[in-house]
């Protein structure tokens, strides 16, 4: 068994009820290190191709890394994969807390589901011992109401992974709920919970996580010091960039083709100080040394949400605050509070959200349409309404469950021109005309338009060249950083942390103490190409290509904005995807990775076996 690993996965057949465990390949965990590199290797080999993603033969798997659970700074992250039924291609989510850690300590690195339950059902496992349990007196209850049920019943010592009524009820916008309100939110994989009636995953124990040298361990996680970007989020978490984001442009505004200066002027009514003086309480993930997360005094204005509620994230207060001109920062508190219990994505819902407004806006929908409600840009009062009837399905809500895509191709009427999405999936609250790495990741990442993927933070010491600031000869360091950053997720390690660790020996020195591994730059960097590669092989193979859709014309600034911090930017979109093939070694016409690139990343005889329909 590999340091760092419990050393074995279980796999659940929900149709026949018969769980069965595995014990996970040495070499296949050194190769793919865990999280979403174990599960693309597993669910490459195992899934067949063309599934219906929220049919019985999909597959979704909750992975952790080697790091989480362990001292190294930052080990509190899992991940759970799928196909996605959002994109139709590969789809991940990421989620910290504590959930992760404690999956280990239950004795497993892994958890996969296969089949359809017959009736709602959860898995529990104690310490080794996993059995699956009714949990129709769970449907129908939201994520906060179902973990305080489950702990109720078994304990305050549990820990509890779980749908809201959204992903019952297959909004292909829903996540996967942890520790009231911690989300793995993209990829739309709570709708394919949903569909298993899988309600939730439940796990307790104590078990330790084998290490090669605990005590090194320790000692590398107390003399860590981090860097003085960590006391900024601290103070603030995400949300403390908001104001800086929207006077830069980097912020969306007015469902991504507004200007901040002129169409929204005052961000600080929602930006970090405002939101930190609501803050009762500082919380953090497991053994995190940052502690960017926030619970909040209760809510005593028009909108109330009880004392303990979570914190916005940045990406939550643009997308229902500066992307809808909604400066009302207790409605977007509301509307973070509606997604954590009702488990929706809030990127994708504040998405879809400003999409009907611009709709309304236009005429092609009426209140007659919306139920009544007046979806004018600012309307605090309507945005909070809309996204209650939308988690629940309810109504115009309904029909915008599923996202900007499938809501267009509902609605018709020329819609599509306001649906910001790729490939299905709304984008990341952070304009890629700001930063060139998101115009490569929002395009050609397995799981598009995820502002998570792509170039992880400058590390001193990283070995990879600088992406620099503008738009030419970006590719080659953009590749050696995309690929590192995978690494960084599939080691079960929190982005955040990582970007302000002092330098890279820092994470190398963490990876050596628990797994042993004498794991070198140039390895890493190889399995992270590992990785990236065989994402893309799930996306090809299921029929999604990063070549079908181009950006809509206003996040590509296709005509270029006359005014504000993007002004006369534009996305040079087919220069940078050909470059971006190019070092990838994928064919500039179908994105194929080459047979040489397969051969030299060990993928070759993975595809031959299981790369065709």
């Amino acid at each position: 068994m590999a340091n760092g690993f419990m050393g074995k996965m279980l796999w659940v057949d929900l149709e026949n009820g018969k769980l069965a465990e595995e014990k996970i390949d040495d070499g296949i965990a050194r190769e793919y290190i865990g999280g979403y590199g174990l599960g693309a290797r597993l669910l490459y080999e195992k899934m067949k191709p063309g599934v219906d993603p929220l049919g019985p033969e999909n597959m979704l798997g909750f992975v952790t890394g080697p790091l989480a659970g362990t001292p190294s700074t930052g080990g509190s992250r899992y991940t759970v994969v799928g196909k996605s039924p959002l994109t139709g291609g590969w789809g991940d989510a990421n989620s910290g807390g504590v959930f992760g850690p404690r999956l280990k300590f239950a004795g497993f690195d892994a958890v996969f589901f296969t089949g359809i339950s017959a009736k709602p059902v959860y898995l529990f496992i104690d310490e080794g011992n996993a059995q699956l349990r009714d949990a129709g007196r769970l449907w129908g209850k939201d994520s906060y109401e179902t973990e305080d049920c489950i702990k109720e019943e078994l304990g305050e010592d549990v820990s509890v992974a779980c749908i809201g009524p959204s992903g019952e009820k297959l909004a292909l916008i829903s996540g996967i709920a942890n520790d009231h309100g911690r989300i793995a939110a993209r990829s739309g994989l709570g709708a394919v919970m949903g569909s298993k009636k899988l309600k939730a995953l439940v796990v307790k124990g104590k078990l330790p996580v084998p290490m090669v040298d605990e005590e090194g361990a320790n000692e590398l996680r107390k003399n860590t010091t981090l860097a003085a970007d960590s006391g900024f989020l601290n103070k603030y978490g995400t949300c403390g960039g908001l104001v800086p984001a929207v006077v830069s442009g980097d912020s969306p505004v007015k469902n991504w083709a507004g200007i901040s200066a002129r169409d929204f002027p005052n961000p600080e009514k929602i930006g970090g100080d405002a939101i930190a003086e609501k803050v009762q309480r500082k919380y953090a993930c497991y053994r995190c040394k940052i502690a960017c997360g926030g619970l909040l005094a209760e809510g005593t204005g028009e909108y109330k949400y009880p004392a303990g509620t979570k914190k916005p994230e940045y990406e939550t207060v643009a997308m229902f605050g500066s992307n809808s001109l909604n400066d009302d920062l207790d409605a977007v508190i509301k509307c973070n509070d509606i997604c954590n219990r009702m488990g929706l994505d809030t990127i994708s819902t504040g998405g879809v959200i400003a999409f009907a407004i611009e709709c309304y806006e236009n005429g092609i929908i009426t209140k007659d349409d919306t139920d009544g409600l007046e979806m004018t840009w600012g309307n605090h009062k309507s945005i909070v309404a809309m996204t209650e009837k939308l988690a629940n399905r309810e109504g115009f809500g309904d029909i915008l469950a599923d996202g900007v895509r499938v809501a267009a191709e509902r609605i018709g009427k020329g819609s599509e021109a306001y649906a910001m999405h790729m490939r299905g999936q709304e984008f990341g609250a952070h304009d890629p005309k700001y930063r060139f790495k998101w115009a490569i990741a929002y395009k050609a990442d397995a799981t598009p338009a995820r502002h998570s993927q792509g170039p992880a933070h400058d590390v001193p010491g990283l070995p990879v060249p600088d992406l620099g600031t503008t738009q030419e000869n970006m590719q080659p360091g953009y590749a050696l950083q995309n690929n590192w950053q995978h690494v960084v997720q599939s080691l079960g390690m929190c982005k955040i942390v990582y970007g302000c660790l002092p330098d890279i020996d820092a994470q190398m020195n963490a990876i050596k103490t628990v797994t042993g591994w004498d794991v070198t730059f140039d390895e890493l960097f190889l399995t992270g190409e590992r990785i990236a590669n065989l994402r893309h092989l799930f996306c090809l193979r299921e029929g999604v290509n990063i070549l079908q859709q181009n950006y809509p014309d206003r996040i590509a600034g296709r005509p270029p904005k006359e005014d504000g911090g993007l002004k006369g930017v534009t996305i040079e979109e087919e220069r940078i995807v050909s470059e971006f093939l190019h070092a990838m070694d994928w064919d500039p016409a179908t994105a194929m990775p080459s047979k040489s690139k397969l051969e030299e990343l060990g993928l070759q005889d993975l595809f031959e076996r299981y790369g065709r329909i």
